[in-house]
């Protein structure tokens, strides 16, 4: 076997493109895909890019922008205003004259009725009453000296030794003598009530407001001693304009408040209306009855309030600030599921002075309103309570502070 060897075979280069085509196809292809953008941005330029929703805003209300409606009745005021004056009051004046020895009370100290106040020199009244004393025993014995002699007159005009005009004359004797008695009686009576007069006692129970005299001072009739208020029942008296009298009747309750008591509300009664108007004011004077138990209250303070000359049955009570009026109806801002709603109202009376009035059809007790005019709050609205909401009379003082 022959082996034989053949020569290698002839290797053939490969072929390559050269390198500037490579660069124009990259460039064709990008000028390619630059022009299909255009076209596409060409293509939805006039169509507007889709909305996005959005979620509806929900309000978040403040305490004092809701109010809450509850039943009460509502009631109808006058207002007044005027002084408070004690119902008995008392200025004791001396009936006795003489020098003062003891005068114990101070002003501001509580009195009992028959209490002493001051006591007098009783020298010159004893004396007084012993000298009349004097005078009815000597009239006494006159009597019994013309009683004798009358008896005696008597046995001889029954004998015939004396004549009837002698009789008549004894008889008018012991007349006279009887008449002697009885004035030296009075004049002695009179002389213990003068002995009296030097001690001199309280007519009423109250608490002393001023004493006018001193230990050691001399009286004379009629000079005032101590003056006695008695504060247990007071008098409010207030002018009413005439034109409103017809709404005050005797027996309506009156509130009222007095400086230095902040916060407490005092009660009274219209016991009685002035007939005749105050002269120049056109006005008629209305006292009002106070009991004032626990002395609280002080003869001359002024006092604000009102009569109360209505009072509604029990029905839900609105704040007036709560009150809209859209298309000549009226109607609330109720909140009602979280949402905002345009709710008709009937009222009845109103009550301006308290921003109040009660509701006849529309609302029911417990229903949330808002009380404050929000920007954007409108029916349909969302909204939520930052808290409970207030009570409605509660709301008056917030709305007051916003108005």
């Amino acid at each position: 076997m022959k082996i034989e060897i053949l020569p290698p075979a002839l290797a053939y280069p490969t072929r390559r493109a050269p390198r500037w085509r490579i660069a124009a196809a990259g460039l064709a292809l990008a000028v390619a895909a630059g022009a299909a953008w255009l076209a596409l941005r060409a293509g939805h330029a006039g169509t507007p890019p889709a909305p996005v929703a959005k979620a509806a805003p929900v309000f978040e209300l403040a305490r004092g922008d809701v109010a809450t409606v509850e039943a009460g009745a509502l009631r109808l005021r006058l207002p007044l205003a005027g002084s408070l004056t004690p119902l008995a009051q008392a200025t004791v004046k001396s009936k006795a004259s003489g020098v003062v020895l003891e005068a114990p009370l101070r002003e501001g100290m509580p009195v009992r009725a028959g209490q002493l106040l001051a006591r007098l020199d009783q020298a010159d009244a004893q004396a007084r009453l012993a000298q009349q004393q004097a005078a009815l025993d000597e009239a006494r014995a006159r009597l019994t000296l013309a009683a004798k002699n009358n008896a005696n007159s008597v046995a001889l005009l029954k004998q015939n030794y004396i004549s009837q005009n002698a009789y008549d004359t004894t008889h008018n004797s012991v007349e006279l003598a009887e008449a002697g008695v009885k004035a030296a009686a009075a004049q002695v009576a009179l002389a213990r009530i003068a002995l009296a007069d030097t001690v001199i006692r309280a007519p009423l129970a109250g608490v002393i407001s001023k004493r006018h005299v001193q230990a050691g001072e001399k009286l004379a009739p009629d000079m005032p001693v101590y003056s006695i208020v008695d504060l247990r029942q007071l008098s409010l008296e207030a002018q009413v304009p005439a034109a409103d009298i017809p709404r005050v009747k005797v027996g309506q309750e009156v509130r009222f408040t007095v400086d230095g008591y902040a916060g407490r509300v005092f009660s009274g009664t219209v016991a009685r209306i002035n007939p005749s108007a105050e002269a120049g004011a056109r006005a008629m004077l209305v006292y009002i009855g106070v009991d004032n138990a626990d002395g609280a209250l002080r003869a001359g303070m002024y006092a604000k309030g009102g009569i109360t000359t209505d009072v509604s049955a029990l029905r839900p009570l609105l704040p007036l600030a709560a009150l809209r009026t859209e298309g000549g109806a009226e109607l609330v801002y109720k909140i009602e599921g979280g949402q905002v709603l345009a709710q008709p109202v009937t009222l009845g009376m109103r009550n301006e002075d308290e921003g109040m009035a009660e509701v006849s059809a529309g609302l029911a007790p417990g229903a949330h309103v808002i009380v404050t005019r929000l920007d954007g709050v409108k029916p349909g609205s969302k909204v939520k309570l930052a808290g409970p909401a207030v009570a409605a009379p509660a709301t008056l003082a917030t709305v007051a502070a916003k108005g």
